[in-house]
């Protein structure tokens, strides 16, 4: 039993690093180059491979960065400047040879994935630009399948929250009138060649339009009572998927429900002016890590459970010359001189920051893993501090596919039943030590199986 126990432990080791390791390719970061101290491509390239971070998202085509990740299989989103879309809009030859200059020249080496042709179009309100849009997305889509590319490289573009004029509660979301023409259009091009719908969605924001402390608990995915969506009756924990399912209901009511989302930007300041207010070290560790975990545990949103958008962090590194407040400066993830700038798990030798919050508490390396049983949780804990401890466990590569839609554990779908057992799977294979049972002393174990139906808990014997 002892040696069947061992593989079966084992086996489950594997089976999570291989989940934990495919996670990565949701997570990205968005690199901005308004700076005049950014390092060099190949450092930059250097620094990445270092990370767990999958993704690249360029405002530009920068063939020197381009290049410089090639080879290391790091997707990369290219863009197309809005000052480019008359051009490629207007001349199909004009979008051929950007594709051949900025595609072709450097795939398959680099791992282009997306173009995003503009950025923030419709809040320009220049209606000249908006309806020429749309012609530069097909010019730039057709000579991609000129070039058999049709497919492997998408084509989008990014668009701001305010596309939408109604996004509370999130059931209720709805894109503005004045959009809804347009987009439509953007839309249906989007839905016939698989590329996502591109938002700009940021907590940050919302929480300086409503400076409470429940509101940044709420916006910092920590601890806090929830919101509930009026509509459907669903309980939100965090501000991100309240804002992302009411572009999921904007996309719905508009019959674009099999349009994929991406986050193109999301992040939050660690420093700012005296008068701002949200900006600190502490605030950006605590949205950035916990947003990490969260897309790493693969629970979703209310709206899209068991699966996880594809998210850039905003930003690699701070870009000195960008104007406005000095929050606007200060989202880099990393310092020029490639120092973190605080830790959020994204190095591949320390995956967890060392700051989690609903981290389980440390364990004593001399402690031995003697705990017998299974773990769950304490009777009355918050649905808020479940879902941090689900989140936390999921996003430690344990395979949390059971609690996924279809799977054995799903059922019943609630937070509770959920937390359990990513809860007592993770302290499962983290050797059964019972400081791995601790999740800010909510959890405790206990003699009696809970397994169920066709759930089963692993665990029970010493």
């Amino acid at each position: 039993m002892a040696t069947l126990s061992l593989l079966f432990f084992l086996s489950l080791l594997l089976i999570s690093a291989f989940n934990f390791a495919e996670s990565q390719s949701f997570i990205g970061v968005n690199y901005g180059q308004v700076a005049d101290n950014l390092p060099p491509p190949p450092a930059t390239a250097n620094l990445l491979k270092s990370t767990t971070i999958g993704k690249v998202r360029l405002y530009g085509a920068d063939g020197a960065i381009i290049k410089a990740l090639a080879g290391t299989g790091i997707g990369i989103v290219i863009g197309a400047a809005n000052s480019e879309i008359p051009a490629l809009a207007s001349d199909p030859n004009a979008a051929t040879g950007w594709v051949n200059s900025n595609v072709i020249a450097y795939y398959p080496a680099s791992n282009i994935t997306l173009i995003t042709i503009g950025n923030e179009v419709m809040m320009t309100m220049d209606q000249g630009l908006i309806s020429q849009l749309l012609p530069a997305m097909r010019n730039v889509q057709n000579a991609l399948n000129s070039a058999s590319l049709g497919g492997k490289v998408r084509v989008s573009t990014v668009h701001s929250m305010a596309v939408l004029s109604q996004s509370d509660p999130p059931s209720s979301g709805s894109f503005n009138p004045v959009f809804q023409d347009p987009l439509r259009g953007l839309l249906a091009f989007q839905k016939d060649n698989g590329s996502p719908f591109t938002v700009n969605p940021y907590p940050f924001f919302a929480y300086q339009s409503d400076p409470r402390p429940e509101t940044l608990a709420f916006c910092l995915f920590q601890p806090n009572s929830g919101r509930i969506d009026s509509g459907n009756g669903i309980k939100y924990m965090n501000m991100f998927d309240a804002q992302v399912d009411a572009v999921r209901s904007a996309l719905n009511a508009m019959g674009f429900k099999d349009v994929d989302i991406m986050i193109a930007e999301t992040g939050w300041a660690y420093n700012g002016d005296n008068n701002e207010v949200g900006p600190s070290v502490e605030n950006a560790r605590a949205y950035n890590g916990n947003l990490i975990a969260h897309l790493r545990s693969m629970v979703g949103t209310p709206l899209m459970p068991g699966k996880s958008v594809d998210t850039y962090i905003f930003a690699l590194y701070d870009e000195n010359l960008k104007p406005g407040p000095a929050s606007e400066r200060a989202f880099g993830l990393y310092k020029t001189d490639l120092s973190m700038t605080y830790d959020v798990g994204l190095s591949k030798t320390s995956q967890t920051p060392t700051s989690t919050p609903t981290s389980p508490s440390p364990v004593n390396p001399s402690h031995k893993p003697t705990a017998a049983g299974w773990c769950v949780p304490k009777a009355g804990v918050s649905d808020a501090q479940l879902q941090a401890n689900l989140d936390y466990a999921c996003g430690q590569g344990i395979d949390c596919g059971p609690i996924q839609p279809g799977g054995a554990c799903f059922e019943p779908n609630t937070v509770l039943s959920h937390a359990a057992f990513a809860m007592n799977l993770y302290f499962q294979t983290s050797a059964k030590n019972p400081g791995n049972c601790d999740f800010s002393q909510t959890a405790t174990i206990t003699s009696t199986n809970p397994s169920y139906n066709a759930c089963t808990y692993p665990g029970g014997g010493t």
